[in-house]
C-alpha cells in the first residue's frame, strides 16, 4: 500500500470514529463518497459541529469555521485531512 493510500485510509478511520453515534457501521460503510454527509447522515447544525469538533481531536488538528465546507462529503474530508 502506497503511503497516500494508507492516509487516506486513516483519514477515513478517523472520520467514522467522529461520526460514530451519529450513523451505524453499516450506514458508514455505504455512503458514497460524494453524497453529502449532512444530508445523508440528517445532522443538522449542532451535529455537524460536533462532528467538527470529534475529528479535530481524533486527528490532533484544530478546523476552522472557514473550513467546515471543506468536510461536506468523504472525499471532500479525506482531502482536506490529507492534504495539510
Amino acid at each position: 500500500m502506497t503511503s497516500q493510500a494508507a492516509a487516506r485510509d486513516l483519514a477515513l478511520a478517523a472520520i467514522h470514529e467522529a461520526l460514530r453515534g451519529f450513523a451505524s457501521e453499516n450506514e458508514l460503510n455505504s455512503l458514497s463518497p460524494d453524497e453529502n454527509l449532512r444530508d445523508a447522515l440528517e445532522l443538522d447544525s449542532i451535529d455537524f459541529l460536533s462532528f467538527v469538533e470529534r475529528l479535530s481531536i481524533t486527528t490532533g488538528h484544530r478546523i476552522e469555521e472557514d473550513d467546515y465546507p471543506r468536510l461536506a462529503t468523504l472525499n471532500s474530508c479525506i482531502d482536506f485531512l490529507t492534504g495539510r
